[in-house]
């Protein structure tokens, strides 16, 4: 009977993914990933074989919180119009925000895939996939209750949005300026009659700043 594990697998991953996403996986060390993770390197090839497969996990995980997420939750407005605006505010929101300019994770990955590896090839071009298939389900349902214009095939549409997302990724970790990234998206949510950029909810004021008492 193995011994169980004395570490949190989540943890572990999450700060896996964090290094893997800043250095990129061919940069990240072994040394590296025993300082932000606290696993000796034996530890941690016996619980995940190897580099390889540390990292396959830590992406995965990583995938699940900040791509799938956003998918599910988008998929659920009832305008789909709204899901691809939201989809790419929130990555323009957050490649912004992001001071350290890390881009995303998968299409960093995307960047470093060889042919050599043809497994880790197939995993990134499947994620992409993922993102493709959700535009054009949103397309096709937009197109059905006259949200989205007719007359553009809707697989080029959604291979054109997924181009976009690609290159707005890597844009963001050279030239991080809002008007350049909001600039791509904006020609491309014209086409599909998509207001660009979508209009932020005022934030409600506080109590304290319109002078009503707190309770």
């Amino acid at each position: 009977m193995g011994r169980p594990r004395q570490f949190d697998e989540g943890k572990v991953l999450e700060a896996a993914a964090e290094i893997f996403w800043t250095k990129g996986y061919n940069a990240t060390s072994t040394r590296d990933l025993a300082e932000c993770t606290g696993l000796t390197p034996a530890s941690m090839y016996n619980a995940f074989t190897d580099k390889r497969g540390l990292f396959m996990r830590a992406l995965g995980q990583y995938l699940e919180r900040m791509l799938r997420e956003r998918i599910v939750r988008l998929e659920m407005l009832p305008s789909p119009g709204s899901a691809i605006v939201g989809f790419f505010d929130e990555i323009v929101d957050r490649s912004l925000k992001d001071l350290q300019h890390r881009g995303c994770m998968l299409v960093n990955s995307a960047l470093e895939v060889t042919p050599e590896d043809y497994g880790f090839q197939l995993f990134v071009a499947s994620q992409t996939v993922t993102i493709e298939k959700f535009f054009y389900g949103r397309i096709v349902e937009g197109q059905r209750v006259g949200e989205i214009p007719a007359d553009q095939p809707v697989d080029d549409l959604a291979r054109m949005l997924l181009s976009i997302v690609m290159g707005l990724r890597v844009l963001a970790r050279v030239r991080p300026d809002p008007k350049l990234l909001n600039g791509l998206v904006g020609p491309a949510m014209a086409m599909l009659n998509l207001a660009w950029p979508p209009r932020k909810k005022p934030r409600a004021r506080s109590r304290e700043k319109t002078g009503a008492k707190v309770k």
